[in-house]
Order: structure tokens, then C-alpha cells, then sequence
């Protein structure tokens, strides 16, 4: 068996090994950072049970792909799920995966899902209790993420049949966990089961405010940006040069959104502001997921002007009075940026997508509409938006109203917590201790009751 295992072994290519090892390393600390993230968008009261959630998430989800994620989204047969040869890992060992060892790919898209998942679970912040978001989280990546990641990067019928072009991720990273956390946040709002309106809960919009800590968003800011660059890169699984274009590509796309949404802000209120220029680069950082290995420097430079154009008015919608008379709540900025960055993202990248990119990493693809006049890769990348979207939603929706329904898993907090702040009540610790002066005497509640 040793000997089996290390002439495998030999047969991978230490170098593409190493560069994927690498990149596995600092792709992970983008988990718990989405949560620090999270931690500082959110109230100072709020801060630490915002955050750690993503820190739950690397411990299920490690769990959850060891036992069944991977072999359902990378296990051979199916088009919508994997085989069940690879369950609790047996046989990912050494055996290449292109060049690099079976276990070693495994981990480096155990990342992926992890990250996916650290995004979606940002619909239960302010709101949301902690304890039901462990089986959520199980649940989700098994039944949602998974099959998706099959569907398109597994052997599944949207990369084998469809011939979606869909790097890094798209609609499996972005549309997925954006279309997740508005599922979690809008049963928050109007849950079904047992967190229904009652003397202790009453299911309805939240107030705005101000982040609760800056410091966090700029510590977030740079880890995420920084790490998004091995992200992108390392999905080539090999060290060639369309992985030094993925990196180029998503650091001009996540300078030109950090940029260009800072700057409208500073032309509308004469000031800089650390808030806009970090959802300005995640705009980018979006965009430019799906696209990486198929666009050059000058769309990358487009994409995230576009991306920071488009998201920053999605975001307004939360300000709006549709938004505070619909309950409608994205304190994580996910809808905005994720989900409609995500699906103009996909939908581009079958515009401008170029197969003579694609090909310094050995790809063979039809390419986009725009340089090699393949229109119908326009509707592929639609059609994968659609099923990608309507899977998360629906899905994700159902699974928080089964989890519900059990006693002791309701998933939105009483108003008492939400009032007092859900670190008071549900953790040991807090993160931010100081108030922003002008809020001084916020609370989610106003006069007894959440401000509709």
C-alpha cells in the first residue's frame, strides 16, 4: 500500500504541488476573514456573534466534505451529484489530479466551499441564533453546494453538456452564497415555523447603522483582497501562466472597484471612506471570479469599474422604504455584491471571454461573443445563472424552515437579544466595545419594537 502511494506520489509534479499547496494555505484565512468582516459591518453588540459563524463554518464544512462533500461534488457518474466512492475519503491519497495529489486537490476545494459558505451564512447576522446555524451549515453544503459544484466543475451537466465558462466560481461562490444569505434573510423576516411572530419574537426589519468597527473591515480589506489573488490563481491547479494572468486580472479588477466606488464617494460627500473602498474592491474581487482565466489586463481594468458601478446601486436598495416595508434586510452587503456582482459576473464572462486566454493553461473553450463571436455562450452562462440561483434560493429557504421546525433550533432570535445585542446573550466574549458618536443610543428596537 506505502509503496502504491508514494509511486503516485512520484508521478505528481512537485512544483504545480507546492504552488497549489501554497495557495490552499492562504486561501484558507479568507474563511474566518469573511467572518471578521461580518464582524465589522454588524453593531458593536452584535460584532462576535457575526464573526463566528465563519469560524463554525471551517470546522462543519472540514468535517462535512471528509465524510460525504467531496466524493458528491468530485465522485465520478451523475449530473447533478458525484458517486459515493470517495465517502470518508477512502482512495484520496497520492493519485494525481492532473498533476497534483488526489488529497491535496481535495483540500485546496474544501476551501472553496468553506469560503462559499462563510458568505452565505452572512444572511443570519444581527438576527439570526448560532446554534442552528451548525446543522444549516451541514445540511447546506451537502445539499446545495455540492451538487452545484458537481453540476459545474464535477463532471455535471452544466461543464460537461452546457459548456458553462466559469473559473473560479460565478455562480458556485457568488450567485450561490449570495441567493443563500437573502434565503436565510428574507425566512428571517417572514419565517414560517416556530420563529414566527409571538409575544417573544417578532419577525421584521432592523434598523440601519454605521459599521461597528473599521478597524476589522481594513484588516478584512487586506487579507481578503490579498488572499482572493491565490484563490484565483491556484484554480489553474497547476504553476503556468494562465496563473499568473488570474492573479494580474483580479488584482487590476479589485483596484479599479476599490477605486472607483471610493471616489464616488468622496465626490458625494467630500470624504474618504474605508466602508466604500473595501466593498469596492469586493465588487472586483467578484466580478472578476468567474472571468480570471479567460479575459486580458483592459476588460479585467472594465469589469471592475462596471462591477463597482452596478453593485453600489444595488446596495442602495436597503435604504429604501421598499426595503424597511418588505422586511427586506442584507446588513452583509451579500445580495448587493454577491449575488447581482455574481450574475453580472457569469453573464460577462460569456461576453468577453477569449479562448486564446483560456488556452495558456492548456483549455480548450469556444470562447466569449464579443472576441470570438460565439453567441451562444451568452445563453449557456444565462441558463447557468437561472438553475444556480434557483437551486440556492429554494434550497437554502427550505432547509432554514426544516431546521426550524425543531424545538430548540429556532432560528431567529428573540427580541430581547436582538435588542440587547446577540453578544450579551448567546457568546462569552465581545468584539467592539465603542460606539460611533453618533450612535451612541442605537438599538435594532425602537419604543419596544423593531422599527418597520
Amino acid at each position: 500500500m506505502a509503496s502504491a502511494v508514494l509511486k503516485a506520489w512520484d508521478d505528481c509534479d512537485k512544483v504545480d504541488t507546492l504552488f497549489v499547496l501554497v495557495c490552499t494555505v492562504f486561501c484558507w484565512t479568507i474563511v474566518p476573514t469573511v467572518g471578521i468582516a461580518y464582524g465589522g459591518y454588524s453593531w458593536r453588540r452584535n460584532g462576535l456573534s457575526s464573526a463566528l459563524p465563519a469560524v463554525l463554518t471551517i470546522a462543519t464544512c472540514s468535517i462535512q466534505w471528509f465524510v460525504i462533500g467531496y466524493t458528491l461534488a468530485y465522485g465520478e457518474g451523475g449530473r447533478i451529484f458525484g458517486d459515493f466512492k470517495y465517502a470518508l475519503h477512502i482512495g484520496v491519497l497520492s493519485e494525481p489530479v492532473g498533476t497534483i495529489p488526489a488529497i491535496l486537490f481535495s483540500e485546496f476545494q474544501l476551501v472553496f466551499e468553506a469560503t462559499v459558505c462563510a458568505i452565505a451564512v452572512g444572511g443570519f447576522c444581527e438576527r439570526g441564533r448560532l446554534l442552528p446555524i451548525i446543522p444549516f451549515i451541514f445540511l447546506w453544503s451537502t445539499f446545495i453546494y455540492c451538487p452545484l459544484a458537481h453540476m459545474v466543475w464535477g463532471g455535471g451537466f452544466l461543464g460537461e453538456d452546457l459548456g458553462v465558462l466559469d473559473f473560479a466560481g460565478g455562480t458556485p461562490v457568488h450567485v450561490c452564497s449570495g441567493a443563500t444569505a437573502s434565503a436565510v434573510s428574507l425566512y428571517l423576516s417572514y419565517p414560517i415555523f416556530r420563529s414566527r411572530g409571538s409575544e417573544k419574537r417578532t419577525p421584521t426589519h432592523i434598523r440601519l447603522h454605521r459599521p461597528g468597527n473599521s478597524f476589522f473591515q481594513l484588516i478584512a480589506m487586506i487579507i481578503i483582497w490579498g488572499s482572493w489573488l491565490a484563490f484565483d490563481a491556484g484554480t489553474t491547479l497547476a504553476f503556468n501562466f494562465q496563473s499568473v494572468m488570474a492573479l494580474c486580472v483580479t488584482n487590476l479588477c479589485a483596484s479599479a472597484g476599490a477605486l472607483t466606488w471610493a471616489c464616488i464617494t468622496f465626490i458625494e460627500t467630500k470624504r474618504w471612506s474605508l466602508d466604500s473602498t473595501f466593498m469596492g474592491a469586493i465588487s472586483g474581487l467578484v466580478m472578476i471570479t468567474p472571468a480570471a482565466g479567460f479575459i486580458d489586463m483592459p476588460t479585467a481594468f472594465c469589469f471592475g469599474i462596471f462591477g463597482a458601478l452596478l453593485c453600489r446601486q444595488a446596495l442602495r436598495i436597503k435604504f429604501t422604504d421598499f426595503a424597511r416595508r418588505w422586511r427586506w434586510v442584507d446588513n452583509g452587503d451579500t445580495f448587493a455584491t454577491h449575488c447581482v456582482g455574481g450574475v453580472a459576473a457569469t453573464i460577462c464572462t460569456g461576453l468577453f471571454a477569449q479562448k486564446e486566454l483560456a488556452a495558456y493553461g492548456g483549455a480548450e473553450v469556444a470562447g466569449g461573443v464579443i472576441f470570438d463571436g460565439n453567441v451562444a455562450q451568452l445563453w449557456i452562462q444565462i441558463v447557468e445563472v437561472l438553475i444556480g440561483f434557483t437551486w440556492s434560493f429554494v434550497g437554502s429557504f427550505a432547509i432554514i424552515a426544516l431546521i426550524d421546525c425543531v424545538p430548540g433550533l429556532e432560528v431567529l432570535a428573540p427580541n430581547e437579544e436582538i435588542s440587547t445585542g446577540l453578544d450579551l446573550m448567546q457568546t462569552e466574549e465581545m468584539l467592539c466595545e465603542s460606539p460611533h458618536p453618533d450612535e451612541e443610543d442605537y438599538s435594532p428596537m425602537l419604543k419596544g419594537a423593531i422599527e418597520i
